[in-house]
């Protein structure tokens, strides 16, 4: 399969008969619109043609299953809901980073295809269908109880393990976004005011301001003017 056509695989995921409960009572559809972002043919900012060529290769791989990529779609939206004030886990496009993560790293495709192998079982033993096509009130009472890493029931660990994990992979990704910055309130690299070192620690110090250095370094109002240098290294404005 090629990346264009996976895309649009994965864009209509959550409305294929596979997810016709998930469609129903997550939240990942909405009037016949899935609201989950397609996955991306490149990251091109700050990459190396090393980093470009590998990103490449995690791009046309393929590691999950559909049913994989449906069961990791509804865990992040259970996990970070789409009712959050600055959007949720489909919103920001965690199950492709989730994804992309488990590609990359040869040491986590192993706990999360075993961990929704895990989750599959136990929903059939328990509401006799795998985990994406149980009701949601059912899938909520499944994460209620390994959603706590304290608890000691032996059968329920790997599941706990399984749930910590996902958790971990999806406010990672999520507080590497867009609607995650704003979550934190981050605003990026802005550029401040600086005043100089304040009065009392320059005297604490024994320093001063030359009052030329001050009107060139510090004045505010001069901010956007270009230093240029004399012959001799001297600023001279």
């Amino acid at each position: 399969m090629n990346k264009t056509s996976r895309r649009e695989t994965l864009k209509s995921l959550l409305l294929a008969p596979l997810a016709a409960g998930v469609a129903s009572t997550t939240g990942c559809a909405t009037g016949g619109a899935v609201n989950w972002n397609a996955l991306p043919l490149e990251y091109s900012y700050g990459r190396t043609e090393a980093e470009r060529q590998r990103d490449r290769e995690l791009f046309a791989e393929t590691y999950f299953s559909e049913h994989e990529l449906v069961t990791i779609a509804v865990l992040c939206d259970i996990i970070l809901p789409s009712d959050h004030p600055n959007g949720g886990a489909l919103d920001a496009g965690l199950p492709e980073f989730v994804e992309f993560i488990v590609k990359d790293r040869e040491n986590l495709k192993l706990p999360v295809r075993g961990g929704i192998a895990w989750l599959d079982s136990y929903a059939i033993s328990e509401f006799g269908a795998d985990f994406a096509n149980i009701s949601e009130t059912q899938r909520l009472a499944i994460c209620d109880r390994i959603a706590w890493p304290d608890v000691e029931d032996p059968a329920l660990q790997p599941g706990i393990r399984f749930f910590s994990l996902m958790r971990d992979l999806t406010l990672t990704g999520y507080y590497t976004t867009e609607q995650g910055f704003r979550d934190l309130g981050y605003q990026g690299n802005v550029a401040n005011v600086w005043d100089g070192v304040p009065e009392q620690t320059l005297q604490r110090h024994g320093m001063r301001y030359e009052p030329e250095w001050l009107e060139k370094c510090v004045d505010q109002s001069r901010r956007d003017i270009i230093a240029s240098w004399d012959d001799d290294m001297n600023l001279t404005s």
